[in-house]
């Protein structure tokens, strides 16, 4: 399976210097012009196979893809349901009559190979909406006894895998992915995103202040328009939107990591009072 494209780096015009601590705003951009960070060096982020363990348990769309076969609609290769095993395995839903059933179940042994592509888009509406993109390829077989009437679960075999994201690009080893855990924050990213985008705008907005050079010195109005576009247990990611599409990202981290939403909270309180110093 070939991994998605790299990213190109290109020279933005922001300059770090004098930021806030856990502020750090990105200097590059994936061939699509999503904003990358730079200074990773020196940021906490998810591993790699973290960050596919968790697209895999999350609501993302995603679409299970078999060499030569063809179906009537697309919605037929999208699984109602994604878990993991406890060897890295990845089970999905079905229903019992889908053309990706069929062919598993006819399959000889482990000759059915396949690719399971999840796409990953911004809860709210923000410019290069997709965050990111995983693949993960191996060896389809059916199960049969592990779902209810009418439906077929379906094993696939993890063989290997890639993300492209707001992180980077990066190919995720199967023992790496089998020991990996999801992000706490998975299952209400983006209720919460929604949520500070809606209610807390102004707040957001107030973050400009903490990135030195790039900072509004104080100033509430004529600050951009300020969309946070991602969050884990690590930090805050903000999308700075200055007039039509231009944009940068900033990273806002958080003292420790946080393990649940009342730990949360309290990051974001501490961050919302920094910005109003």
């Amino acid at each position: 399976m070939s991994r998605p494209g790299n990213t190109t780096h290109i020279t933005d015009s922001t300059d770090s210097d004098g930021a806030h601590e856990g502020a750090v705003t990105t200097e590059g951009r994936s061939d699509r012009g999503q904003p990358r960070p730079s200074g990773l060096e020196t940021t906490r982020l998810p591993s790699a196979a973290e960050r596919t363990r968790t697209l895999v348990q999350s609501t993302c769309s995603s679409v299970l893809l078999v060499p030569g076969l063809e179906v009537v609609h697309p919605v037929q290769l999208m699984p109602d349901s994604r878990a993991v095993g406890p060897e890295g395995d990845l089970f999905l839903g079905f229903p019992a009559d889908s053309p990706l059933v069929r062919a598993a179940t006819h399959a000889q042994g482990d000759e059915l190979t396949a690719v399971l592509e999840i796409t990953d888009v911004a809860p709210v509406s923000v410019p290069h909406r997709i965050r990111g993109r995983a693949r993960i390829g191996g060896w389809l077989t059916s199960v049969p006894g592990l779902a209810g009437p009418g439906r077929m679960m379906l094993r696939l075999e993890f063989g290997e895998a890639s993300v492209d994201d707001l992180w980077g690009a990066e190919s995720v080893e199967p023992e790496d992915f089998r020991d990996a855990v999801a992000d706490p924050l998975v299952t209400h990213e983006a209720e919460l995103l929604q949520h500070l985008h809606a209610a807390h705008a102004e707040q957001m907005a107030t973050l400009s202040t903490l990135l030195g050079e790039r900072s509004a010195d104080g100033r509430t109005e004529g600050l951009p328009c300020a969309v946070p576009v991602a969050l884990d247990r690590f930090g805050l990611r903000v999308r700075f939107v200055e007039g039509g599409t231009a944009c940068f990202d900033a990273r806002f981290e958080f003292p420790d990591p946080v393990r649940d939403i009342g730990e949360l909270r309290r990051a974001m309180h501490t961050l919302f009072e920094a910005a109003a110093c």
